[in-house]
């Protein structure tokens, strides 16, 4: 049996098309500066556990082919909302082993917390990692293969139900929610927030 798959969902690293709200606040080169630093980081920490394979799926689809990628497995997100996007990946490149998809600019994903959505995988079909602002930074399926292409349907994205559509799509007996929340970095108040963490670890 193959290895359990992650899959990072990643923005290419391009000014001016990376973390919009967040440059709003502290600047468009900062924001990228950001979002590579996260990048970068998760790929070094989460990409190379050999717990698991893991596949940076990029968007726009032509990033793929970019030097900047600088990760040897990678994938394109395809069109279609965040939902649609996901579900695909999950179907078609984790199809047949338990599968995970996590966001690029959750600092705070670890490979411990990404074991423990594994794990969980182990006690229900679905999987999701709750995000601080009603999203989520991750989200899995023991079988990826069985869901359905319109499973996540009419998700209010980048709002606070989003985290809540979801578990009504997937059937909430169906999905385990990890006892812990994660921040999404889309403000100046979460950026200096990881920043003062970030000082502190050094």
């Amino acid at each position: 049996m193959d290895r359990q798959l992650v899959i990072i969902f990643a923005r290419a690293p391009r000014y001016g098309a990376v973390k919009s709200r967040l440059a709003k606040d502290i600047g468009t080169g900062e924001a990228l500066r950001f979002h590579k630093t996260a990048l970068d980081q998760l790929l070094r920490s989460v990409g190379r556990d050999p717990r698991w394979q893991t596949i940076l799926a990029l968007t726009p689809d032509l990033a793929v082919t970019e030097r900047a990628a600088r990760w040897p497995r990678r994938s394109t997100q395809g069109r279609g909302d965040l939902g649609t996007r996901m579900v695909r990946a999950l179907r078609d490149t984790g199809a047949h082993r338990p599968t995970v998809i996590i966001g690029s600019d959750i600092p705070d994903i670890t490979p411990a917390r990404v074991s423990a959505a594994f794990r969980a995988l182990g006690r229900a079909p679905y999987v999701l990692g709750p995000a601080a602002d009603g999203g989520y930074w991750l989200i899995g399926a023991r079988h990826p293969e069985r869901l359905r292409a319109n499973a996540l349907d009419d998700v209010r994205w980048s709002t606070s139900h989003a985290r809540a559509d979801t578990i009504a799509k997937l059937g909430a007996a169906n999905v385990a929610v990890m006892p812990f929340e994660l921040e999404d970095i889309d403000d100046a108040a979460a950026y200096d927030s990881w920043r003062a963490r970030t000082t502190k670890s050094l």
